[in-house]
């Protein structure tokens, strides 16, 4: 245990630590995310007021009022009801009601006008009065006085891209209906228009069926939404602007829907202790099987009905070849009817299911191996796989949805994401000796993720076809109380690409931005700091202070690494669990250690303080870690940390040796391995990760301060 003094000590030391971490992130006003496409900021602030009024210059529909009942409530949450002024301030809308809402080719334009006494929100449709109201609520701020205020500013906005989606799996973990809806608030003020929901792999199928009952009672394996409750969720993102677009993959991702029609099957269907050794993603329904057809036909018929957009995928990806060609009498069929290859034979399936979608009065959509089948070009590819698909599918006249560079279960920070645009062409990021050391083992990923050396950039006509993109987390390591923590702030990130010019480019000003605009969404119901200290608490067993110290400076390993560590440990119940991949503190300490070593002398104190807090960190954390296995893990990361601050800190009192010097300047070159030993996913397949998958977000400001200025390969 802690002695009493120095534990209230060391807590009024990271309180002093947060204080000035927020307040050294000062932004000029005003602060919004995405960035509209036009904005003319009159640099001066509206009259304070308590509350909005808004006044509509016609009258407004049911959808309309109930986004007025939301507006007004969230302006409430920004000032925790506790306005001290009664003063109203007024939002004029003027909109024009839209045919096309809930369509790819709804209407999003909204110019607003923010004056000293009155707002003007013009819209072109109801999708352009709720991005409209988004952006009124970031303009806002909470005065000393417990009144608000808003930035005068003249806005004309629109977004890039008509689909801006974000995929959420509740397949491999379920999520409840309130946190599913938490997210969907979330996206409206974070301006989404797409939910595309991932209802059924081989983990699970996590929606009632009337028409195949054992889906629910099998497998569902006890979680599911019933049918009323997917017609509430629908309708709760309709309100918000937010299209559905259901997701139940064939023939492959198919195990839960087998375990309760193994006839379907391509192979033997694994019992429950045989799946302890199986990839749960590989089992694949029979393609040869007249019922398999018949199935997906009464199944796609049923969930059709349930979600009111034309648009459903039908997965299509990752159909292991084995599952066929092992099988004889599927190996006959092909030989009998002139299939070449498992690819060939899955083509000729994913025309037969576009059918039987297009008969439903569906557009198929599909991930990016669809695009190899004989379909109609109205199909959607979703490009997963990397920048070549969204080539070829354009090429072919296929609509494309990218979501290849946004997998935010890759773990990768904000800025990687941000610099990524559904346009580019992307590289796989390897030299040819890296390549050459992950192939033996690793052919088929270095085939569907490396770049395409004989790719061009997409012509005008091939981005016209660039539909939109999407950011997709899958759910292996993200459960219910992580998800806000996991998918926040980085989708927020993804929304400014989506939406923003294409030369919205300055990831400095990203950064600074997302604190607040997480704490905005944060006031107004999203519970990222609620379930980090959750989280903490849980892990630490109830000493969750030095833990938090700990994961506020460190990220998790990327690109999958963590996924490979959680066969040999509980990542979810580990630091690396709750370690987010942004780390505010960490960018900001890295920053200001930049503007010190420039001259800016005066953050000498905020520095020091800083590494401090780390040094004695190593202390506390060896204390509340004795006997727990998960928190020792990461027992040499935090010794690194610490020895890393005593360090910077002698270095900062001009103390520190060279023989010191020199062997922190070889610690930080073992992290700098371990952060490359993760930066492909390639890579994290094969190479040594650290010891409880955390990399330390504070490196680059620690080495700064440590080589002050001198060559780091000099101590090699």
């Amino acid at each position: 245990m802690f002695l009493l003094n120095k534990r209230y000590s060391y807590s009024a030391k990271v309180i002093l630590l947060c204080a000035s971490f927020f307040s050294s992130r000062a932004l000029a006003t005003p602060i919004l995310l995405p960035l509209p496409q036009s904005i003319e900021d009159h640099h001066e602030e509206s009259a304070s007021f308590g509350e909005v009024q808004v006044v509509w210059a016609n009258h407004p529909s049911a959808l309309m009022k109930r986004a007025e009942e939301r507006f007004n409530d969230r302006v409430v949450q920004l000032f925790n009801g506790k306005s001290s002024s009664k003063k109203r301030y007024r939002l004029r809308v003027t909109y024009v009601n839209d045919p096309q809402y809930l369509t790819p080719q709804e209407k999003e334009h909204y110019s607003l006008k923010i004056t000293g006494r009155d707002a003007y929100l013009k819209a072109d449709g109801q999708a352009g009065v709720l991005r409209g109201m988004a952006t009124f609520l970031q303009l806002m701020h909470v005065t000393d006085k417990s009144e608000l205020t808003l930035d005068e500013v003249t806005i004309d906005d629109f977004p890039r891209f008509a689909w801006r989606g974000l995929l959420i799996d509740v397949s491999r973990h379920f999520l409840s209906v309130d946190t599913v809806k938490r997210q969907l608030d979330a996206m409206e003020l974070m301006k989404f228009n797409v939910l595309h929901w991932h209802l059924s792999d081989g983990t699970g199928f996590r929606v009632e069926s009337h028409v195949f009952p054992k889906l629910t009672s099998i497998s569902s394996h006890g979680e599911y939404y019933t049918q009323e409750q997917v017609r509430d969720i629908v309708s709760y993102a309709a309100d918000r602007g937010i299209r559905v677009v259901p997701e139940f993959d064939v023939p492959g991702h198919a195990l839960a829907i087998l375990e309760a029609y193994p006839d379907l099957a391509a192979q033997s269907v694994p019992d429950q202790q045989q799946q302890k050794n199986t990839n749960l993603n590989n089992p694949a329904m029979d393609p040869t099987n007249p019922q398999t057809l018949s199935f997906i036909r009464s199944l796609y018929a049923e969930m059709g009905a349930l979600f009111p957009d034309r648009y459903f995928h039908s997965g299509g990806d990752e159909v292991l070849a084995s599952q066929w060609t092992h099988n004889r009498h599927i190996k006959a069929f092909m030989q009998q009817h002139g299939y070449r290859d498992a690819p060939a034979l899955q083509a000729a399936f994913t025309a037969q299911v576009q059918k039987i979608l297009s008969e439903q009065g569906k557009v198929m959509m599909g991930w990016d191996e669809v695009s190899e089948a004989p379909i109609p070009k109205d199909v959607v590819v979703e490009g997963w796989r990397g920048s070549k698909w969204t080539g070829t599918a354009t090429q072919a006249g296929h609509p494309v949805v990218v979501s290849s560079g946004y997998y935010l279960d890759l773990l990768n920070a904000s800025p990687q994401y941000y610099s990524v645009d559904p346009y580019d062409t992307q590289a796989n990021g390897l030299t040819p000796a890296e390549i050459e050391e992950v192939h033996p083992k690793q052919s088929a990923l270095i085939q569907a993720f490396s770049q395409d050396p004989t790719a061009q950039p997409l012509t005008p006509e091939q981005e016209k076809l660039v539909m939109g993109a999407e950011g997709a987390l899958w759910s292996e390591l993200v459960f219910e109380k992580n998800l806000d923590t996991r998918l926040w702030p980085r989708a927020a990130t993804l929304a400014e690409r989506f939406w923003s010019a294409k030369n919205v480019r300055d990831t400095q000003y990203l950064e600074e931005r997302l604190p607040f605009i997480l704490d905005e969404l944060e006031r107004m119901g999203l519970n990222y700091k609620q379930s980090t200290q959750e989280l903490e608490n849980i892990v630490s067993q109830g000493r969750p202070m030095p833990l938090h110290v700990l994961t506020s400076i460190t990220i998790p390993v990327q690109n999958y690494a963590l996924n490979i560590l959680n066969n040999t440990y509980d990542v979810l119940g580990s630091p690396s669990g709750v370690a987010n991949p942004d780390s505010f503190v960490g960018t900001q300490f890295n920053e200001n250690v930049a503007r010190y070593m420039a001259g800016e002398k005066s953050l000498e104190p905020v520095i020091e303080h800083q590494l401090e807090v780390w040094s004695d960190n190593e202390n506390n954390y060896a204390l509340i870690a004795k006997g727990n296995s998960t928190l020792e893990a990461v027992l040499p990361t935090v010794h690194v940390i610490g020895t890393l601050a005593r360090s910077a800190l002698k270095e900062l009192h001009h103390d520190l040796s060279d023989s010191e010097r020199a062997k922190a300047i070889k610690l930080i070159l073992k992290q700098e391995e371990y952060e490359h030993n993760s930066s492909n996913m390639l890579l994290a397949a094969k190479r040594k990760q650290p010891e409880g998958g955390l990399l330390i977000a504070i490196l680059p400001g620690l080495k700064q301060l440590i080589n002050d200025q001198r060559s780091v390969t000099e101590y090699h």
